[in-house]
Parts: structure tokens; sequence; C-alpha cells
């Protein structure tokens, strides 16, 4: 009887033994497999925030580049406006443009990731287009502006009255029939001598008949020339822009008395100066 107890027992035991292995085996199992899990969702998780972060800085960069060429088209803006003479105080480019209307918080819908992303693009092909369409716009104003600075237009000096028109006249030394390649324009001894366009002077220096003469070649086949000058400032070769100081008014050369003798040649033909002056009687 007590041998069977004993054996009772001795099975009881192992058969608790075995059990208690089993379940620890299924314990550990079911840990590894959690492990496992968590470590899954950590790598996913790793690699979701990596997706993100590749995503953020592509839309950083992207930001950066349509920031420059913002700052670009800025820059652009203004040089048109001070090309164009707009008025800054209406084209500042410095201020974000003025907007408004009612609060529509409450049926507002937040911008999904995709739909941001596109509209990023068209954004930057829309702002591609309008910098290459102000590039070209620029040119064509610096353009004109360029021709407007290097076509003759304009007085000679500040003060002064036309003593001699362009055409056939009185030789003021001989008194017959003569033609007059310029206009004669008198005034006070010593006054300013403008350039009256852009160019690079060809000739400054004494010739037979004009004195001291400058004269400046232009675009478009133009030049110009500035007679009976009392003083030159510039020489041959050197560039001068509209309004320049290029001489001061004398009587030098066949003279009667201080003025410029102002003549407009093109391609080799003189022209009548009078209607390239300004407000002069």
């Amino acid at each position: 009887m007590f041998a069977t107890v004993v054996g009772t027992s001795l099975w009881a035991g192992y058969e608790l033994g075995q059990q208690t292995r089993l379940a620890n085996s299924e314990s550990e199992r079911a840990n590894r497999i959690l492990h496992d899990m968590i470590r899954q969702q950590q790598t996913d998780l790793e690699e979701t925030r990596a997706a993100s972060r590749e995503h953020i800085d592509a839309l950083a960069l992207r930001l950066g580049e349509m920031q420059s060429h913002i700052l670009r088209i800025d820059a652009l803006g203004e040089r048109l406006a001070i090309i164009g003479k707009l008025d800054t105080g209406e084209f500042d480019f410095s201020e974000s443009p003025a907007r408004g209307g009612l609060d529509a918080s409450e049926t507002a819908q937040s911008v999904e990731a995709g739909e941001l992303v596109a509209e990023i693009e068209g954004l930057a092909r829309t702002l591609d287009d309008r910098e290459h369409k102000l590039e070209l716009l620029e040119e064509m104003l610096l353009g004109i502006e360029l021709q407007k600075q290097t076509t003759p237009a304009g007085r000679p000096v500040k003060k002064g009255w036309i003593s001699s028109r362009y055409g056939y006249r009185k030789d003021p030394f001989t008194g017959k029939n003569a033609f007059h390649h310029g206009v004669d324009i008198a005034g006070k001894k010593d006054s300013d001598v403008f350039a009256v366009a852009s160019g690079v002077v060809t000739f400054a220096g004494e010739q037979s008949g004009y004195g001291y003469l400058v004269e400046i070649r232009h675009a478009d086949g133009y030049a110009t020339k500035y007679g009976h000058n009392s003083k030159i400032f510039v020489e041959a070769g050197d560039l001068v822009t509209k309004g320049q100081v290029i001489g001061s008014l004398g009587s030098t050369g066949r003279s009667t008395g201080p003025h410029v003798h102002f003549e407009i040649v093109r391609n080799g033909k003189t022209l009548n100066p009078s209607k390239y002056l300004r407000k002069i009687n």
C-alpha cells in the first residue's frame, strides 16, 4: 500500500513537472513571438520614419528651389519696375500680395499629402514659366532702353539758340549760297557741351573748319559731330554716355562767335538735326 502511494506521488510529480516544463516552453515561445512582433514593428516604424524624412527632405529641397526662383523673380520685377518707370509703391516686390476673405475654418479641410505635392510641382512649373517670360521682357526693355540711349536725341547744350539752320544758307564769310551740314547753336562761351547719345569717340582734336571737334559713333549707323569747342575732355576710343560733358562751347576754327556746330550723320549721309533736338528755339 505504501509503495502504491509513493508510486502515485512520484508519477503525479512527474506529470506536474512535465506540465510545468510545457507551460514554460509555451511561455517562452509566446515571449519570442511577442519580441519578434515588437522588433518587426520597430523596424517598420524606423522604415516609415526614414521614408517620411526622405519625403520631407525632398519637399524641403523643392521648397528651397522655389524660394530661389521667387527671389530671382522679385529681383527681376524690381529691375523691370525701374526700367519701365513704374510706381514702386504700387509694384513693391518686398511685400506679400494683399489677400483676405470670410472665416471658413469650420468647413475647411486639410490638404492631403499627394494633393500638396501636386500643387507644389504645379507652382514650380508656373514659377519657371514666369521667370523665363520676365527674363525675355527684361531683355526687350533693356534693348529698348539701349536703343534710346544710343540713338541721337536731345540738346548738346543746356541753354542756347539756333543761330544757323541745316541746309542752304548765306555763308557768313563769303555771302554766297552754301550747304550747311548741321545746325549752329549759339550760347555762353565755355558752357558745357554734352553727348546726345552714348557711343565711342572716333575723333577728338583739331580739324580744318571745325576747330576743336569731337565725333562720336553710335548704334545703327549714327554718328554725331560737335565743332568749334574751346576745350575737349575726351579722346578717340573713349566710351561716352548720353549726357556726358565732352567739351566746352567755343569759337575755334571757322567761326564768328561762341557756338557749337552740331551735326548728325547716318551711314555716311548728313541728316537735319532739327528733328532730333528737343525744346530748342
